[in-house]
């Protein structure tokens, strides 16, 4: 670990806590090995301690209620966590605006996310009352996150972007590049599509990017396999649309947290000393609106 990193203020901008005994998590059962359990705020800040990050934000990881009430009411006494990104009926435009009326009265409420990857709908980012409720979520102040975009929802995100220049678009893991076992040289078409999709999204001013989630099956947790892989995202968008996501606890099923976080210290190492600024915590309190530390 550099100097910089033990000496610096870092958010990680992705992490998931989840409680099963509150019920929900349909997506999560005995196919995810060590995933399923609870996972408590408690294990996450000792993690975070270890690997020399300072706070983090708390993303949704059920799209119901009672998961965002879970996470709030943990923020409230846990000062680590920086802010929440949520979930919202976005395709309910009254329900949407109710929610958002309860969820902005709590001061770390800072962003949205819905599990398009998990919604059957491929057109969901283009529903009238999604556009709507997110308009409505911009006018807060409030961020958008998009996981595992690709394939399906990327260029819908492009088309979301695009459409809603006052919204902040957040890409979580990158969109989750279609990479195997021969690191960023396979894939081929499929890469070439996310590639091109990726740049689309990247040009728009308006959209940020997580680099986060790259537990990618057969690619090791290295630099060196992940480097062209982070060219192309800081290329693209820029230091300082970039953001440092540890993915906790999803990625501990490829490498434990200190690890995981170590691998993107060391690319952004590469860095100035401002972009690893921007990179390891200053898009983190800009995009989700977080005070000065």
């Amino acid at each position: 670990m550099t100097d910089f990193v033990a000496t610096t203020d870092i958010i990680d901008a992705h992490l998931h806590l989840w409680d099963l005994g509150a019920g929900g998590y349909g997506w999560l059962g005995p196919q995810h090995g060590e995933l399923n359990r609870s996972f408590s705020a408690g294990e996450a800040h000792s993690e975070l301690t270890g690997a020399g990050v300072s706070g983090a934000i708390v993303v949704q990881a059920d799209d119901t209620a009672a998961d965002t009430d879970f996470m709030l009411a943990t923020a409230q006494h846990n000062t680590w966590i920086a802010g929440v990104v949520g979930w919202v009926p976005l395709d309910d435009q009254q329900r949407a605006g109710e929610e958002l009326d309860r969820l902005c009265a709590e001061p770390k409420f800072r962003g949205i996310r819905h599990l398009v990857h998990n919604d059957p709908r491929p057109d969901f980012l283009a529903l009238p009352a999604v556009r709507t409720s997110l308009k409505e979520a911009a006018r807060r102040g409030l961020a958008f996150d998009v996981p595992d975009a690709w394939p399906r929802h990327l260029g819908a995100a492009v088309e979301l972007a695009r459409a809603l220049p006052g919204l902040t678009v957040v890409l979580d893991h990158l969109g989750k590049p279609p990479l195997g076992s021969g690191g960023s040289e396979a894939g081929g078409a499929d890469l070439e599509s996310w590639r091109q999709q990726f740049r689309a999204l990247a040009e728009l001013p308006n959209t940020v990017a997580k680099v986060s989630g790259l537990q990618l099956p057969g690619v090791p947790q290295t630099p060196e396999a992940l480097h062209k892989l982070w060219e192309e995202a800081v290329e693209s968008f820029g230091p300082d649309r970039l953001m440092f996501g540890g993915d906790w606890p999803v990625s501990t099923l490829a490498a434990p947290y200190a690890e995981t976080a170590g691998v993107l210290f060391a690319l952004a190492d590469e860095l100035s000393v401002t972009e690893r600024q921007d990179f390891l915590t200053g898009t983190a309190r800009r995009v989700y609106g977080l005070p000065a530390p």
